[in-house]
């Protein structure tokens, strides 16, 4: 026994000592201690405790000095203390280099900084619902929401932050957006403004996840990503380069989930249990949430004109909200010539459309500054309603409201491929094409690659040259005469087609795009090019009821309704109007089978069939689109 506690006592020693010698070359600090030499500002990390005991992982920004200072609060599902961390060059600015920081004005403005992972994600407790709906109701039976999330942290801010005047204003953009909207349900009253941007309001309608029913599956990742682990550690693993030929091989939406894990993510398998407007998108649509509550708090709703994400949603809100603002002094829209989100970067171009200004400095120090500044600090503010920008004239305009016109003008689709604001008339006369699913027509030339934000590919695309489908047997191009004056539009505009097509489902594409001269002078690589103004997609099962889908009767022209992205432009003398038609947008958003399936998550490689597509071009039906002109 004791030979036995000896060698044990030994081999103990030995242990420890070796333990001793790895610390002892451990070339990393037990505990690091930052150097903050320089800083000008205090950061200070704080875990505060919501109503039902779950703390929430805050970082806290305050300029050296601060007195009086407004606090700007964040919320995001997107790492709080890695948004706020790259202060490479150890000032304020930097260290909010990181996404949804217009870091010259909150710099300038001496605001205290305020970013909080969402619960469920990265630092913060509880569990993770995405975009979870109003607490209390049979799609969100917990007590808390983004709405109570707010308020406490809010109120929690305000009591422990003596630097503060008390005031505080959300700002955020897209899911962040959805955040900033989220405190206006029940406001706290020491939120004095808010400004949401790009925000994710309708996920049906228009917004990530479908649009008019349409899936837009190349968010597939995101779902993935996003839900999977708390920190998204877990990574997509793409098979290819080319998202093309993924998403060909795996035929469905819905099989490339199942061959991907998918069918864990709670989030996921609500996507594809609705695929058609109900009641689980229309309780959780923000426009119609906010719109039977008060506007309490002055908002800012900041949309992007060529948003590749969240386009729907801005306008939305504002259209929902205006007729609560009866003073006319509560509820403001900017709309600028951004991508999603590009308001906080530089706006100096779209692609390869130039607007002869940062468009995006501009409102910020013009816009955006003033407005947080009155309403956090008493400072004035020279402010209109609606800011917004108008393309082609390439000019910022301050409105009253929005939209300025209505869309009651009559652009037709005529025989020939022509287009006018004349009807045709006569004897009825279609145009037709062959659409094929093995062979569907792209949103951008292949290779498609992956969302990402390096380069134009995916944050420019709505602006990129239309020529790539407009020269395909199956997509319908109507083209008006060179203009001999402008041609101005200011609003929404609206699709009246009446088509027919072999099959029993089908999915319409309508692009309103402005063709460049064939020769433009300094910017050569601009002849000939097809910009898009407006262009959206809308599944033809959803033609009677958004709620309810229904097969359709087979080559029986039917009326189809429906609206494009709000639109501020100015088609200039010297230029031509075109009206693309197509039936697919891939790989952006799923193939429709053109045979009714229940579920096309669920469908089959033997549900995928070719159909012709017949567009009335003439007579009693004539296809047109309605747009507000500005006469």
């Amino acid at each position: 026994m004791g030979m036995k506690w000896i060698a044990a006592a030994a081999a103990a020693a030995m242990l420890a000592a070796g333990a001793a010698t790895a610390q002892g070359v451990d070339e990393r600090p037990a505990v690091l201690k930052p150097a903050t030499t320089g800083w000008n500002y205090e950061r200070r990390l704080v875990d505060i405790p919501m109503r039902d005991g779950v703390k929430l992982h805050t970082v806290i920004l305050i300029p050296k000095g601060a007195r009086g200072a407004p606090i700007l609060l964040t919320r995001t599902p997107y790492n709080a203390e890695d948004l706020t961390g790259h202060a490479a060059s150890g000032n304020l600015s930097a260290i909010l280099d990181g996404y949804d920081n217009a870091t010259d004005v909150i710099v300038e403005g001496g605001y205290i900084r305020v970013v909080q992972d969402v619960r469920g994600k990265y630092g913060s407790g509880g569990i993770y619902m995405m975009n979870p709906p109003l607490a209390g109701t049979p799609l969100n039976p917990t007590r808390t929401d983004d709405s109570t999330d707010s308020y406490d942290t809010i109120d929690w801010l305000v009591k422990h932050l003596p630097e503060s005047n008390g005031r505080v204003g959300v700002l955020g953009i897209s899911y962040d957006g959805f955040l900033s909207l989220m405190p206006l349900i029940n406001p706290h009253p020491a939120l004095k403004v808010a400004v949401p941007m790009n925000p994710m309001v309708d996920g049906w309608r228009g917004d990530d996840w479908f649009h008019n029913g349409a899936f837009r599956q190349m968010n597939i990742d995101y779902v993935w990503e996003q839900v999977a682990t708390r920190d998204n550690s877990e990574k997509w693993r793409a098979n290819s380069y080319d998202m093309y030929d993924q998403f060909m091989r795996a035929g469905s939406a819905g099989e490339l989930g199942r061959q991907h894990g998918l069918g864990q993510i709670g989030f996921w398998r609500k996507l594809t249990a609705h695929p058609a407007y109900d009641g689980f998108w229309q309780a959780q649509a923000m426009d119609k949430v906010l719109a039977g509550r008060p506007l309490k708090v002055p908002t800012m709703l900041v949309g992007s004109l060529w948003d590749q994400e969240d386009i729907y949603g801005a306008t939305a809100v504002y259209a929902a909200l205006e007729p609560k603002d009866v003073g006319n002094d509560m509820l403001y829209l900017s709309l600028g010539p951004w991508y999603h989100g590009q308001e906080i970067g530089d706006g100096s171009k779209l692609g390869p459309i130039k607007w002869d200004q940062d468009t995006a400095k501009y409102w910020r120090m013009n816009v955006l500054a003033p407005f947080l500044a009155h309403y956090l600090k008493d400072a004035p503010m020279d402010v209109a309603p609606v800011t917004i920008f108008q393309s082609g004239a390439n000019r910022w305009q301050r409105l009253q409201s929005w939209p300025a016109a209505p869309a009651d003008a009559r652009l037709y689709l005529k025989p020939g491929g022509a287009l006018g604001f004349e009807a045709a008339g006569g004897a009825a006369q279609s145009a037709d094409y062959v659409s094929d699913p093995a062979h569907p027509v792209t949103f951008v030339a292949r290779p498609v690659r992956a969302v990402g934000y390096e380069d134009d590919h995916w944050t420019a695309w709505l602006a990129s040259d239309q020529r790539n489908a407009s020269g395909r047997p199956d997509v319908l191009t109507f083209t008006s005469e060179v203009l001999t004056r402008p041609v101005t539009i200011a609003g929404q505009p609206i699709v009246h087609l009446n088509a027919a097509t072999s099959g029993t489902d089908s999915d319409w594409v309508v692009k309103l795009i402005d063709v460049y001269p064939d020769q433009v002078p300094i910017d050569h690589a601009l002849g000939g090019y097809q910009f898009a103004i407006a262009m959206d997609i809308f599944r033809g099962r959803y033609r009677e009821s958004l709620a309810e889908a229904k097969p359709l009767q087979p080559n029986v022209a039917l009326d189809y309704r429906f609206a494009l992205p709000n639109a501020n432009h100015v088609f200039l003398p010297g230029h031509r109007i075109m009206v693309q038609i197509q039936s697919s947008w891939f790989p952006l958003y799923d193939r429709n089978p053109q045979t009714f399936v229940p579920n096309i998550f669920d469908a089959k490689p033997g549900d995928y069939v070719a159909a012709t597509q017949r567009v009335t071009v003439a007579g009693p039906g004539e296809s047109y689109i309605a747009l507000p002109l500005v006469k």
